[in-house]
């Protein structure tokens, strides 16, 4: 199991690799990693639009994909004041084969 920043590939813990492969598990937190791998960063709101579905869900999926670092977030101010949460997706890169599962499992708790 790897993660890829960049060129760098890092091997993901067996916690990790639970949290990425549960947080990738459901077609909304798919659907929401796609929205912003093609349109890039978005704030809340429109992204809600985008992947059809209210803000109190995107934000609970949201976090999910935080917690595994999937997605970044960054608090910005609009022009007229305005909070606006922005997420974009992070660079991974999680190749699942045998190895990288015995490698993972000798980490679990």
């Amino acid at each position: 199991m790897s993660q890829r920043t960049d060129k760098n590939v890092k091997s993901l813990n067996g916690s990790q690799l639970l949290a990425a492969l549960s947080a990738l598990a459901m077609p909304h937190r798919l659907r929401i990693i796609a929205a912003l791998a093609l349109g890039g960063r978005n704030y809340v709101s429109q992204l809600a639009r985008e992947v059809g579905i209210s803000r109190p869900l995107l934000h609970l999926h949201l976090q999910k994909l935080q917690e595994a670092g999937l997605v970044t977030s960054k608090l910005e101010l609009s022009s007229d004041g305005k909070a606006l949460n922005y997420f974009e997706v992070t660079s991974f890169d999680i190749a699942l084969t045998p190895e990288t599962i015995v490698k993972a499992v000798k980490t679990l708790n």
